[in-house]
């Protein structure tokens, strides 16, 4: 067989955002007329999972076991889905929404210990996460660029495999030794320039004060002293079971959203970006170019992945509620066929591999300084400038 003609490089810069833009913005008008009760109860379904789990957790927590760590775990990594995408908005704009679903209520003030007690504040997660992330994806300016936040362990003259092992390390411990610290800086230095380098930017001010007291303390009270407190009628070894259970489930709720968070726009296959985005259109086409999704397509496996395997869907439309990402995950997928844009999607596994790759130096991201073609300037503005 006569071997086959090499194919022509991908260059971002062919792509016709404008038109790309235009027939997602169809999607969104469609999907948005026909919001509604299965929202509702979709989401609903999805918080009862995770008090179910929280239950078991509970319930078997008076003896050391894998069951309650597992359980209380999911239970934990289940809020972390909750705030996300209804902080993200995308409940508000559902018909007979309760105002607990909606982004002005859940887990602020009080709340948060009810809906979303973790490391973070919701307020500086919303900042860090729903603005700059998803403003400025894969630019350096993006506080979540993992080939830029791993630098130091790139640059590093030791084998690979204590790389690997050092972002193991990392996996298990990242919501409060990362996510923590990196929200509450970019949210107290909010209005300022972050200035983002390869090395990072300057602490703000009251950065530790807000950090150890309104992080730090109230989630460690929460899970590490009350919980096991809980079963002091039980017994000190009971109190000291459910301790043991609660960090082991800390552990795993790290180690469960690092592998679906961290992947999401990580790969040797996926573009960071010099500059930023000239257009909505442009910057719709970068969040594709960005992004990378999971397998999808089930209950089951969309929960276990936290709703973040549509992370391509997510990122063009962010306050959509999840049951849609779902539905227009296929025309999504079609589109960006359509317009010759690649639409990277594999197995969580191959993702994580990928991401190690980037995270210890063996590979590094694909690059891009514009993204879609020039656009044509109207004839009487042509005129006007000759």
């Amino acid at each position: 067989m006569p071997a086959a003609l090499p194919t022509e490089p991908f260059d971002p810069a062919t792509i016709d955002c404008d038109a790309f833009f235009r027939e997602l913005r169809a999607i969104r008008l469609e999907v948005e007329a026909d919001l509604g009760e299965d929202d509702l109860r979709h989401l609903r379904r999805t918080e009862r999972y995770g008090r179910v789990a929280t239950a078991i957790g509970l319930a078997t927590a008076w003896v050391p076991n894998p069951l309650s760590m597992a359980a209380l775990a999911l239970g934990r990594s289940t809020s972390w889905l909750l705030m996300h995408h209804v902080g993200h908005r995308g409940y508000d704009r559902v018909p007979g929404v309760p105002a607990r679903f909606t982004s002005r209520v859940f887990a602020m003030g009080w709340r948060r210990f009810v809906d979303w007690p973790d490391w973070m504040l919701p307020d500086a997660w919303n900042y860090e996460h729903n603005v700059l992330h998803h403003t400025n994806t894969g630019e350096l300016k993006d506080p979540d660029l993992v080939e830029r936040n791993t630098h130091w362990v790139r640059g590093l003259d030791v084998p690979d495999a204590v790389k690997a092992v050092g972002i193991g390390l990392l996996a298990v411990t990242w919501r409060p030794f990362y996510y923590a610290p990196n929200t509450v800086h970019t949210w107290l230095a909010r209005g300022q320039s972050l200035a983002f380098t390869e090395e990072g930017s300057q602490t703000p001010p009251r950065y530790k004060r807000t950090l150890y007291l309104r992080c730090y303390a109230p989630y460690a009270l929460l899970q590490f002293v009350g919980l096991p407190a809980l079963f002091l009628p039980l017994g000190p070894l009971a109190a000291a079971s459910a301790l043991v259970n609660s960090l082991g489930a800390e552990a795993l709720t790290n180690l469960h959203t690092f592998l679906v968070v961290g992947p999401n726009h990580t790969g040797a296959d996926i573009y960071r970006f010099d500059t930023p985005a000239s257009s909505k259109a442009e910057a719709a086409v970068r969040q594709v170019l960005g992004s990378v999704n999971y397998a999808t397509g089930t209950e089951l496996g969309d929960y276990a992945h936290l709703w973040l395997n549509y992370q391509i869907e997510h990122h063009l439309f962010p306050d959509m509620p999840m049951l849609r990402y779902r539905q227009i995950q296929p025309r999504i997928k079609a589109l960006c066929a359509k317009h010759g844009i690649p639409y990277v999607q594999e197995s969580l596994w191959s993702r994580v591999r990928k991401l190690v790759s980037v995270a210890i130096g063996r590979s590094s991201m694909k690059r891009a300084t514009r993204v879609g073609k020039p656009r044509e300037r109207e004839p009487r503005a042509a005129a006007a400038a000759e």
